[in-house]
């Protein structure tokens, strides 16, 4: 036997083996192997090793522990599985989990920016496996925790979004199948270029967005509204960017998925049937495909064809439009000429793509038009909070405007810059100015 097996057969002697009974957490002085688990205090979750599909590959992992069907809702291992059994999971003095195999090669690790003096692993009872000082019951000061780091679902209290002082990027990613939980091609993440809005990607390419965060829902989603379910929130301070939601009551189970396929949908557990039942999908019909009518258009699902240019607007490209191609979008009808541009009212739409736009939180809306008006590159305006009776803030975008929907209900107004004679001003504007003359 060489020096490291003997070693590091000594040291294991030092080591506790965690007991398979109820436990919440495990310290230095414990291993946690495959066949053992921790629950947490109320027995909600459970850290376990589980195989899918393949019983050969195993995964450390978070799922529901009181229901019939395992659901698993994060993986520790998620790209480098265990080909067998033999998988052991400790915490070291610093406070880093470590994963290692039969070889004793680290299979996967955590992280820390600080160290503690007697770290533990707990699993609360949301679902959060968090590395901390033992005795800390402040989560903010964990050295490290599961929630930072989303697999495929999204749970109660997570934060989908980014910390603006640590760079840290939480977003939830597909596995690849059913059986293979590694990253596979979707991912549902905060966009940092643009507004306060929700992108849905497959590879680097956007398959659909929210809509940005308008006070009360992302504007391009109105199915996100009060319920007896979950509230819900968004966070904007100088910290921290993020949405989050919390169940009502936490006896009910609810998640958030994003699917193999790119679907994001929320399922709720039903007793009865012992089953997960859809209760919504994000993405709603075709119309809530990115660009599916290019720029200065609008998708509304109850016409047919279901893209149509803005009014004062005409396709850019008929041909392609007279083929169903909508890509092209629409350009207008009279050119804008700055000086004497005005503003169209668009009732119940989802605001458009936000990455190149400016916002004030403190702007009414007459100073909102008034600061469009002012710059020729300004294409349109909105108030950028719809919470308050009359609305409050400005949110100008300063390009083309593309990916725009009718929405049937809970849909917002925004006001799209037109050239005068588009909307009958020119005329007056003329007689206007010759009386002013002649005084």
């Amino acid at each position: 036997m060489d020096y490291f097996s003997v070693l590091l057969f000594c040291s294991s002697l030092l080591l506790i083996i965690i007991p398979s009974t109820a436990v919440d957490s495990i310290n230095t002085t414990q291993l946690f192997r495959d066949g053992d688990s921790i629950v947490s205090a109320s027995g909600s979750f459970k850290l376990g090793f589980f195989s899918f599909g393949s019983p050969i590959n195993r995964y450390l992992c978070i799922s529901y522990n009181q229901i019939s069907t395992t659901t698993i809702v994060w993986v520790a291992n998620r790209e480098t599985p265990l080909n067998d059994s033999s998988g052991v999971l400790r915490i070291n003095s610093q406070g880093i989990l470590i994963l290692v195999d039969q070889s004793r090669s680290t299979i996967w690790s955590s992280n820390s920016s600080r160290s503690a003096r007697n770290p533990i692993a707990q699993l609360l009872d949301s679902g959060n496996l968090v590395v901390k000082e033992e005795g800390d019951g402040n989560l903010e000061n964990s050295l490290w925790q599961s929630f930072d780091y989303p697999g495929d679902t999204f749970l109660p209290e997570m934060k989908l979004g980014r910390n603006k002082v640590t760079s840290l990027d939480r977003y939830i990613s597909s596995s690849k199948s059913a059986d293979d939980p590694s990253r596979g091609n979707y991912t549902f993440r905060l966009d940092p270029a643009a507004y306060s809005e929700l992108i849905m990607r497959e590879g680097s390419s956007e398959r659909f967005r929210s809509g940005p965060w308008n006070g009360m829902r992302f504007s391009g989603t109105p199915q996100l509204k009060p319920n007896p379910i979950y509230t819900y929130r968004f966070v904007y301070d100088g910290d921290e960017e993020y949405y989050t939601y919390k169940l009502v009551n936490s006896s009910f189970l609810s998640r958030m998925v994003i699917n193999q396929n790119g679907a994001i949908q929320r399922f709720t557990w039903i007793d009865r049937t012992q089953s997960w039942e859809l209760y919504l999908s994000v993405q709603t019909d075709n119309c809530d495909r990115y660009a599916l009518c290019g720029a200065y258009a609008t998708c509304s699902i109850n016409n047919s064809p279901v893209c149509g240019c803005l009014e004062g607007f005409s396709p850019n490209v008929s041909k392609d439009w007279d083929t169903m191609d909508w890509s092209s979008g629409c350009v207008r009808k009279t050119p804008l000429n700055c000086s004497e541009d005005g503003f169209q009212k668009f009732s119940g739409v989802k605001l458009p793509e936000t990455r190149k736009s400016w916002f004030n939180r403190t702007m009414n809306l007459d100073e909102c038009r008034s600061t469009c008006l002012k710059n020729c590159s300004c294409t349109a305006y909105a108030n950028l909070d719809i919470s308050i009776n009359g609305g409050s803030g400005c949110l100008l975008w300063l390009g083309d405007l593309v990916d725009m929907r009718q929405i049937n209900e809970n849909g917002q107004d925004i006001y799209i810059r037109m050239a005068a004679s588009e909307l009958g001003m020119k005329s007056s504007l003329l007689r206007c100015n010759s009386q002013m003359l002649r005084f």
